[in-house]
């Protein structure tokens, strides 16, 4: 799985979303590589029928019905979203809040994607059985410090945790990856997939990154 988070980065606002996931698609057919992409909240319902996942960068544990500026799971299920990122790094949430998620993205049928600081977190919720688990150390986000090279470690003690949980989990990996070299190295120690950002939302030629980490995947 390689999932980009477009955050909320001007270079994907309005209308260049929908470029921006045409270009997702295209790749994903190409190389054969499942892409999905979380596009900005408000930007959600603009892609939600393309052919590749969308996700939510963040959900709530809120109720249909009188709730205000919350992000409700059973409502994105209903405009075709696939899934969400719970507990990014920059947007934190409580264990009791991300133990619900899970279980009610399961519920749901909706596509997981846990993100925790460290081999620390991944252990723990592990447990959870989400559909991913994806690493990221918060001081290399952004930082063009490739977590596969900056910090190896990581990845292989989280895939050892991962695998020793022995359910349905598979370890994603994210943080300052910039090149398909990056990519490669990560998947190299264990990673089954990516989750990256600013490496292809800044890039100057969005199909020749994608492609390129895309390739490196195979």
């Amino acid at each position: 799985m390689f999932i980009i988070n477009c955050k909320n980065y001007e270079e994907i606002s309005g209308d260049k979303i929908i470029k921006f996931v045409k270009t997702a698609e295209m790749v994903s057919k190409k190389h054969k590589v499942k892409i999905a992409v979380a596009p900005p909240q408000h930007l959600l319902g603009i892609v939600s029928k393309n052919t590749i996942p969308i996700l939510a960068q963040h959900v709530d544990d809120s109720r249909v019905g009188s709730t205000t500026g919350f992000v409700v799971p059973e409502l994105l299920k209903k405009s075709k979203i696939s899934g969400s990122l719970i507990n990014h790094s920059e947007h934190r949430i409580q264990s009791k809040e991300i133990e619900k998620l899970v279980l009610k993205l399961r519920d749901l049928k909706m596509i997981s994607v846990l993100c925790v600081k460290d081999v620390a977190e991944a252990r723990k919720y592990v447990k959870l059985n989400p559909d991913y688990i994806a690493i990221e150390p918060p001081e290399l986000i952004g930082s063009g410090k490739a977590i596969s090279k900056e910090k190896p470690e990581i990845i292989t003690k989280a895939a050892k945790v991962v695998k020793e949980a022995k359910n349905n989990t598979q370890l994603l990996c994210g943080a300052g990856i910039v090149s398909g070299e990056d990519v490669a190295k990560a998947i190299e120690l264990g990673s089954k997939g990516i989750l990256v950002a600013s490496g292809i939302i800044k890039a100057k030629n969005w199909n020749k990154i994608m492609s390129d980490f895309a390739k490196s995947m195979v």
